[in-house]
């Protein structure tokens, strides 16, 4: 009750849904660093972080961005000494991860064996392969659940209660997680998750080998992301699209380059030397044919040294983002929004999708 601005104490790898939540509720995010060789939570810059207001810490079991586990033991003895609650994002690690131990790989903690976790979030959509919109956040007890259930008697209608902030929930992708959940059983999901850690290993092998590619940190499940030194890989990623492959790119930040992420699943495995070698060439492509990026982020300068709306629309324009319609390349638009401070990209794009449709 002493709290009127309660803060959440999070590293920038944490996921953009932790942000998207704290707006809604009125948190105030305070991001901290992250060990820019390891990608991951500097667990001394978090504890520097934490203040009376704080009421929460969170770290990722992987973080979505290049695959690593947070410290979280490191983090959950923080939590305990400071006497905060804290949550573990494993979304897209807790069945992976999980089944990964019991084929004998080493990973270091990330659930309940450790005191001070008290919530975690897993989705059973990623990769429990169910349907999407079939999730679970588990607590270390129900006194820490409560506060999630809401009921309402205060009005002349039926009596509410619901445990989750969605009310009205379909049963479809409950019973669609649970089928699949109990077809594949262990055995099912080990073979899976052995052969998609196979592949990633592949991947991550070869994209190292390419000159001028290389992987960042050292993933601990099959997700991670790359960067180059010689080319941009957002154009990269155009000319992949152009052979039909989806390579999501990621913003620079002050202790993370410009990148491209992959997530490897099962029903894509067998395209990896497909993939590889349409790589290969794109990358030479790209190396022959540059994207002038110095001269994007020189015109992002000057409109940044006197913006006006006019300026704006002009870059706007230049980035590709005037209208209702998309290029189809997005190279340019992807160099803008990285080169513009994330306040001002944030507002471009909102803006953007409240235009459409008007």
């Amino acid at each position: 009750p002493e709290i009127t601005r309660p803060e959440m104490v999070l590293a920038r790898t944490v996921h953009a849904a932790f942000h998207k939540a704290a707006h809604y509720l009125g948190i105030k995010t305070v991001v901290t660093d992250i060990d820019p060789r390891t990608f991951r939570t500097d667990v001394e810059a978090m504890r520097a972080a934490i203040t009376p207001n704080t009421i929460l810490l969170v770290a990722s079991a992987p973080c979505y961005s290049q695959g690593v586990i947070d410290p979280i033991a490191a983090v959950g003895k923080l939590a305990q000494e400071r006497n905060v609650l804290f949550h573990v994002d494993a979304c897209v690690g807790g069945l992976h991860l999980s089944y990964l131990r019991k084929l004998g790989t080493e990973l270091p903690d990330f659930d309940f064996t450790i005191p001070g976790v008290t919530s975690i979030s897993v989705d059973l959509h990623k990769y429990g392969y169910a349907a999407k919109g079939a999730s679970v956040v588990l607590y270390r007890n129900k006194d820490l659940r409560k506060y999630q259930i809401f009921a309402c008697t205060d009005t002349t209608a039926y009596t509410l209660i619901n445990p989750t902030v969605l009310s009205s929930k379909s049963g479809g992708p409950m019973a669609g997680a649970w089928a699949i959940l109990n077809y594949l059983g262990d055995e099912g999901y080990m073979r899976m998750i052995q052969t998609v850690q196979e592949a990633t290993r592949r991947l991550t092998d070869a994209i190292n080998a390419i000159p001028g590619l290389r992987v960042l940190g050292q993933p601990d499940m099959c997700m991670f992301s790359f960067t180059s030194d010689r080319i941009n890989v957002y154009q990269l990623a155009d000319e992949m699209h152009k052979r039909g492959w989806y390579l999501q790119g990621q913003f620079s930040t002050p202790q993370t380059p410009r990148n491209l992420h992959i997530s490897v699943n099962f029903g894509t495995i067998h395209q990896v030397e497909a993939m590889l070698a349409d790589l290969g060439a794109c990358m030479a492509i790209v190396q022959a044919q540059p994207l002038d990026t110095r001269a994007i982020r020189d015109l992002v300068k000057q409109f940044l040294s006197n913006p006006s709306p006019q300026a704006f629309q002009g870059l706007a324009q230049m980035a590709g983002i005037a209208g209702t319609d998309l290029p189809e390349e997005m190279a340019v638009i992807n160099e803008v929004l990285d080169a513009l401070p994330d306040e001002m990209a944030n507002m471009v794009l909102i803006d953007y999708f409240n235009d459409l449709y008007v």
